[in-house]
């Protein structure tokens, strides 16, 4: 008898068990695809991310779209990367998405940027002037070691929005932290040809990216971030680059090429297409997107075309 109680109260248990919903994944809205790969590499499955902005696009000037309100009033957790970069989109669509948790004041606000010095800060906050950099330079993504202080950042942002998944969550971090660790020894034996490089770039979106692998920025196509070039910038930009030598022209995805090809030919240089988000060149994750980056400098450093970035971590 007692037997036959003890399978009836375990074939109960087994009936509640299949019976209860199944731990639904937190809604979570990325600003960027960076930081939306990183979320689902800490997350796993207690995450279910979207994205606002694409790897081709400006992060300057993502056009607002009415899904976008609708992703946000549902979303448990917004992620961004921080130091004003969305500043284009983001703080509109928070004031319509009636989400008071995903606020800035939120606690469902994570801001990968909190551990992160900046670089570039100006001596003024104003964007009168077109400036889009009044905080310092939000391009901190491109370099994979402050990659690793952005995932810290998110981990423990998701920890804060679902506590029961802290020790997922530090599991997953510790999993992409040594993802990273393993790749950025073999990112600093491919980049070694970048080092002293010198080189311009369209927009001013590289000086974490050569402050890691050693490039040496001399100047921008743009006379300052989001402030079109002028006929005497350009001519002073030009008069740079034949007395110093520069080979090369960085021209990120979302910008045009003519500009930057007509710079390249007037001195001489080479122009390397990149991107300042992960997706530009085709790539999916955070690591393929440095990688992808990486290979397209060295290849223009070495005169070559860019060979196609190796898989990294899963989607």
């Amino acid at each position: 008898m007692a037997s036959r109680c003890a399978e009836l109260v375990l074939a109960g248990l087994v009936w509640l068990a299949l019976a209860l919903p199944a731990q639904a994944a937190i809604r979570v809205v990325a600003s960027t695809p960076e930081v939306a790969d990183m979320a689902r590499q800490i997350g796993g499955d207690r995450v279910e991310v979207v994205t606002i902005a694409e790897g081709s696009q400006d992060p300057h000037k993502v056009p607002v779209k009415p899904s976008f309100v609708t992703k946000l009033n549902r979303a448990d957790a917004l992620i961004v990367n921080g130091l004003g970069l969305e500043h284009a989109y983001i703080p509109a669509l928070l004031e319509v998405a009636s989400n008071p948790k995903i606020l800035p004041t939120g606690p469902a606000y994570i801001d990968a940027s909190i551990y992160i010095q900046p670089l570039e800060v100006p001596t003024s906050q104003n964007r009168a002037q077109g400036e889009l950099h009044p905080l310092g330079n939000p391009h901190f993504s491109m370099d994979p070691v402050r990659g690793k202080l952005m995932a810290k950042a998110i981990a423990e942002g998701l920890a804060r929005v679902d506590p029961g998944g802290a020790a997922a969550y530090q599991d997953g971090l510790a999993r992409f932290t040594a993802l990273l660790d393993r790749k950025i020894a073999e990112w600093q034996q491919l980049a070694a040809p970048l080092r002293g490089v010198k080189a311009v770039s369209y927009h001013q979106d590289l000086i974490y990216l050569a402050d890691r692998f050693g490039l040496d920025m001399v100047g921008t196509i743009e006379t300052k971030p989001g402030v079109p070039a002028t006929p005497a910038h350009l001519e002073e930009l030009i008069d740079t680059m034949r007395r110093e030598q520069v080979k090369l022209v960085i021209r990120e995805i979302a910008y045009e090429l003519p500009l930057a090809q007509k710079v390249a030919d007037e001195t001489g240089a080479r122009v390397v297409t990149i991107s300042s988000l992960a997706g530009g060149l085709g790539t999916t994750t955070y690591v393929d997107f440095v990688e992808a980056n990486l290979r397209a400098l060295v290849a223009g450093v070495q005169g070559a075309p860019a060979a196609p970035a190796h898989a990294g971590a899963p989607g």
